[in-house]
This record gives C-alpha cells, sequence and structure tokens, in this order.
C-alpha cells in the first residue's frame, strides 16, 4: 500500500510553521521538514528555522542533520523521506511534509528520473566559460533554451545551472522536458498537498521585509560572522549560498554597507518566493490556500478529513 502524507507547500514567509504546527493539535502526525537550508546546524535565524519550543511540541526530521560544509542531494533526501515515512507510519502517525524547497516536492511526487552521469569534459567547458564571462551569462544562454528551468534557477546557482546545461549537451533535451517526461515511481507517495500561496503579492513582499528585520533583532549577522570565522566555508558551498547568507558574507566582506545588505537579501528572498510560486503552478494536484486569510486551520481540517485522516 502506498503512503498517505499530508503536505504544506508554499513560498518563503507564507506562514507553513504555524500552520502545520496548528494542523498537528489536531491530527497525530510527525513533521518532516522539505527545505534544503534547514538540513545545516549552526545556521537558525537565516532560515526561519523552528524553535527548540516548537520541535518539542512535534517531532521534527531532517533538521540540523548536516554540517553547512557538506552537501545534501535530491536523491538523498528522496531516500531520506521515504525511510522516514515507512518509520512514522509504523508509529501510527500521518506524515506531515512541510517546507519550500520544491524541487524536494517534485521528486517525491514524480519520481527522480535517470539524468546522465557527470561528463568531466563538459564541466570543464562549462568552468573556462563560468571563469570568463560569469554565471549570469549561462544562466541567460539557459533562459533561451529552456526557459522553465532556468525560471526555477537563481542566476547565481552556479551548480544547478551547470547542471541543467550539462544535461541538455549530452542528451538534447532539457531539463524540464525530461522531467516532464519521467514517470512515477513505485516508491511515489500518496501526497495530499496544501499550498499557502498569497492573494496580494505586495502583502507577502512586506512580510518578507519584516521578518529580515526581526532576523537582524534576533543576531543574524553575528551567525553569518561565525560561520564565516570557521574557515572551512566559502560562498560557492550550497549551504553559503542560500539566500541571505550570500548577501551577509558580501556585507562582512566589505563589498557593500548595511543598507545595500538589507536590500539585497529582501529582494533575493522575492525572488526566491517568485521561483517557489512559479513550481507550485506547475503542481495542478495542490489545493490552495489564500496564505493571508485570518483562519487557515479549519478550511485545512475540513479538507483532511475528507482526505480520510484522523482528525480530532
Amino acid at each position: 500500500m502506498i503512503p498517505k502524507v499530508i503536505a504544506i507547500m508554499g513560498p518563503t514567509a507564507s506562514g507553513k510553521t504555524a500552520a502545520a504546527l496548528a494542523l498537528a493539535q489536531h491530527i497525530p502526525c510527525e513533521i518532516v521538514s522539505v527545505d534544503s537550508a534547514l538540513v545545516y546546524r549552526q545556521m537558525d535565524i537565516g532560515t526561519a528555522k523552528p524553535s527548540a519550543v516548537e520541535r518539542a511540541a512535534v517531532s521534527h526530521h531532517l533538521i540540523d542533520i548536516l554540517d553547512p560544509a557538506e552537501s545534501y542531494s535530491v536523491a538523498q533526501f528522496q531516500t531520506d523521506v521515504l525511510e522516514l515515512v515507512q518509520h512514522i507510519t509504523a508509529r501510527g502517525n500521518i506524515p506531515l511534509l512541510v517546507g519550500g524547497t520544491m524541487m524536494y516536492f517534485n521528486v517525491l511526487m514524480k519520481g527522480l528520473g535517470e539524468l546522465p552521469v557527470a561528463d568531466l569534459a563538459i564541466r570543464a567547458k562549462l568552468d573556462s566559460e563560468i571563469a570568463a564571462s560569469g554565471i549570469a551569462s549561462l544562466h541567460a544562454r539557459l533562459a533561451t533554451i529552456d526557459p522553465i528551468t532556468a525560471a526555477r534557477l537563481s542566476p547565481n546557482d552556479t551548480q544547478r545551472i551547470q547542471r541543467a546545461l550539462e544535461v541538455i549537451e549530452i542528451t538534447g533535451h532539457s531539463l524540464s522536458t525530461l522531467f516532464d517526461q519521467q514517470t512515477k515511481s513505485e516508491s511515489t507517495l500518496a501526497i495530499h498537498a496544501f499550498s499557502l500561496e498569497p492573494s496580494d503579492r505586495s502583502v507577502l513582499h512586506r512580510r518578507i521585509a519584516q521578518r529580515f528585520d526581526v532576523m537582524m533583532q534576533q543576531g543574524f549577522l553575528d551567525e553569518v560572522c561565525a560561520l564565516r570565522a570557521r574557515g572551512d566555508l566559502n560562498l560557492a558551498m550550497p549551504s553559503m549560498r542560500c539566500v541571505g547568507y550570500r548577501q551577509g558574507w558580501e556585507y562582512l566582506d566589505g563589498k557593500v554597507d548595511l543598507a545595500e545588505f538589507r536590500e539585497r537579501s529582501i529582494i533575493a528572498t522575492r525572488q526566491l518566493a517568485k521561483r517557489q510560486l512559479t513550481w507550485l503552478r506547475s503542481m495542478p494536484e495542490r489545493i490552495v490556500m489564500d496564505c493571508l486569510q485570518p483562519d487557515l486551520l479549519t478550511p485545512m481540517l475540513r479538507r483532511a478529513e475528507q482526505w480520510g485522516f484522523p482528525v480530532k
């Protein structure tokens, strides 16, 4: 039997954590983080990681499992989630998948396609192009060949932009085409997904700015400074490419002043939210809920009951 799970997806600052904790008060569940930043230890403030109190109230998984110097692949995430789902359901609880890393949700919904292994010669060529003209030029090229994938990737995401172009050179097909062609794997979960999306994008933008200012008050720059002082991290690593951390690093390097650091961080977060919403629009099976409405819990519980989940 394919395990049934509930998912809460949405862009950054849409209230996913609060919605999940509220839902957990009425459904016997354990939360599985679907967030590529929350896996890292020592990165608490800038990732809006659930607090110790929140994590004590409901069991959380896939948080603080890696050092920032380590990397975490989509394939490893898929393996970890499928294993967790088996354990959680065996305990009689419902897996509640919560987060905003849409590539992770995509692999859980569609399976992981058989993509070609890395071609070192093509990678070396792309490395040379990046060194000569910058990653922005490669992102622009990707946008002309595979606009769907380009829209989903940050213009600074060197690793994924390079991989997307590499796959095109090897196969002659875009990543978006290959993802569309892949069939659902046998281990696919029965995902019943809520998507928290704003009816007014400007309100979400205000939330993003307000949340960043709160992070600053909580000591976000001190957090970035401590990571930078370790000496074994750099901006090429996936952990340090997370929104806010890259900009904070540049501020500490003296490349921007405090006002520009704030502006760049907020803009980068808005861009992330836009990419997340682009991903979500490609997931027609989701149940869209206005994240700005005052009561999300009541309609979520009603829908969960319709799906056959135990609601108290």
